[in-house]
């Protein structure tokens, strides 16, 4: 497989869909969880909150938004080739980074913006390459 000669559109759609279901999973699963409270210390303990939490319907949906980032990046395999589209799958960790601090009041720090200035960076000297 060639990268795309100008721009392949249904592609870049399937990355852009994979990004959206694994940023979407992520968000809800860290919401979720952080209702929950702590894992148990106890093998047993964790075992059963854990399998409690696969019957909360947010949780379901975070499932099955990976579920469906899995699909739409099958679907992007089949246009494009992997060395080109996986660099766009660290865009997830720059969206996931902000949207954690404006819906999830987490914290950011300088050292973590430093980072993904970094990790942008890399990006884009693989995708000038």
């Amino acid at each position: 497989m060639k990268n795309p000669p100008v721009f392949d559109i249904s592609g870049h759609l399937y990355i852009l869909l994979t990004l959206l279901f694994t940023i979407y999973g992520q968000l809800i699963l860290k919401w979720q969880m952080s209702q929950t409270g702590p894992l148990p210390s106890e093998f047993l303990g964790k075992l059963l909150f854990l399998l409690h939490q696969l019957l909360n319907p947010w949780i379901i949906s975070g499932f099955f938004s990976a579920f469906l980032a899995s699909l739409a990046w099958m679907a992007a395999m089949t246009r494009l080739d992997l060395n080109y589209a996986y660099p766009f799958m660290s865009l997830a960790f720059v969206i996931v980074m902000v949207l954690s601090v404006l819906f999830l009041g987490e914290t950011l720090s300088w050292q973590r913006i430093l980072g993904t200035v970094l990790v942008m960076s890399g990006l884009i000297v693989i995708a000038k390459a």
